[in-house]
């Protein structure tokens, strides 16, 4: 890893990387990237594009993400990946027999690390750690697992040791929590007014409970009696009292995408804002080269103790290696078994 790598997590634009891109992540110099639906193809583009990132950094180490919960967030689709099922079937699975719904989340994300590391992807952005609550914004949704945080948080590890024993790191999201916004983060800021106390003991739950995880992302929400003026994201109050502090997480803490509506300012702003508050890594997703120049132009070199969570953060994690045909055929019987009640 190189001491001059930016904090900083990149999005590009298509299957292929272009001139312009080469050059510009070359001089940036981006810990890593994230990828989405618009820049995957097929098994053998994407695996030739991951290599491509990782030849252009010299890093072979360099972390590639992606957000594949399963359900509507899923950016490997069929027809040349499996059709994940969304949270909540588990968490319905999970009322009638926690047991098997453990096995069932488990055996999912062990398929869903197959699916990744097959092409080069190594961090995956799950499992998510929301609540599911009544009357709030469907963003989350079916997302969630649920609305018990201790369901929840139970289904969260096993979601968690399903990657990591197939060689992919997961990222626990949004932590302190995004299940009370009323509005998507995508174009619009949340305002959370519940109290600490009320979420200490719901929303913030689940990630305190996994908080021995080696990476989580952000909540661009505004917890009005912590912070009244800023979002999770940028807020110092929210990341050192209450995700480093109250829930305890000492990892990895990457901000979610800084080009989101619900935040304000220039990107070159939120860059440094979400740095500044406790983030150790600026993510920025949409490919938009102006942006991007900016971003990195904000953002500095990653801290020392990045550079040690990150360290820790390998520790405990399975080599990648692919399953089996014959190993893969089992798991996907035995959790169709699971699902369908077999």
């Amino acid at each position: 890893m190189s001491e001059r790598c930016r904090a900083l997590i990149l999005g590009l634009s298509g299957t292929a990387l272009s001139e312009e891109e080469c050059h510009f992540f070359k001089e940036a110099d981006p810990l890593g990237f994230i990828l989405f639906a618009r820049n995957i193809e097929s098994l053998e583009q994407t695996r030739a594009l991951t290599e491509s990132l990782r030849e252009l950094l010299q890093r072979e180490d360099a972390p590639i993400l992606v957000d594949q919960e399963g359900g509507r967030v899923q950016r490997l689709r069929p027809p040349h990946w499996r059709l994940a099922p969304a949270a909540e079937r588990f968490g319905k699975l999970a009322q009638r027999d926690l047991p098997k719904a453990r096995r069932a989340v488990y055996l999912n994300h062990r398929l869903l690390a197959d699916d990744l590391v097959s092409v080069g992807i190594t961090v995956n952005c799950a499992p998510v750690l929301d609540l599911r609550h009544a009357g709030a914004h469907h963003v989350i949704g079916d997302r969630a697992y649920g609305a018990d945080p201790l369901l929840v948080a139970d289904l969260g590890r096993s979601a968690c040791q399903g990657l990591a024993d197939g060689g992919v790191q997961p990222v626990i999201k949004h932590i302190p929590g995004h299940g009370r916004g009323l509005v998507d983060s995508h174009i619009a800021l949340p305002v959370c007014e519940a109290s600490e106390s009320l979420l200490a003991g719901s929303d913030f739950l689940p990630f305190r409970l996994l908080r021995d995880q080696h990476w989580a992302m952000t909540a661009h929400v505004v917890y009005e009696t912590l912070d009244a003026a800023a979002p999770a994201t940028t807020s110092p109050e929210v990341i050192e009292l209450i995700v480093r502090g109250a829930i305890g997480f000492s990892g990895i803490l990457v901000s979610d995408d800084i080009s989101m509506e619900a935040l304000s300012g220039s990107i070159g702003t939120r860059t440094r804002a979400s740095i500044a508050a406790g983030c150790d890594l600026a993510l920025h997703c949409n490919g938009r080269m102006e942006e991007m120049a900016e971003a990195a132009m904000a953002a500095g070199p990653m801290s020392r103790d990045t550079m040690a969570r990150l360290k820790r953060s390998r520790r405990g994690l399975a080599p990648a290696k692919a399953m089996s045909g014959k190993d893969r055929k089992l798991a996907v019987e035995e959790l169709e078994g699971l699902l369908h009640g077999a």
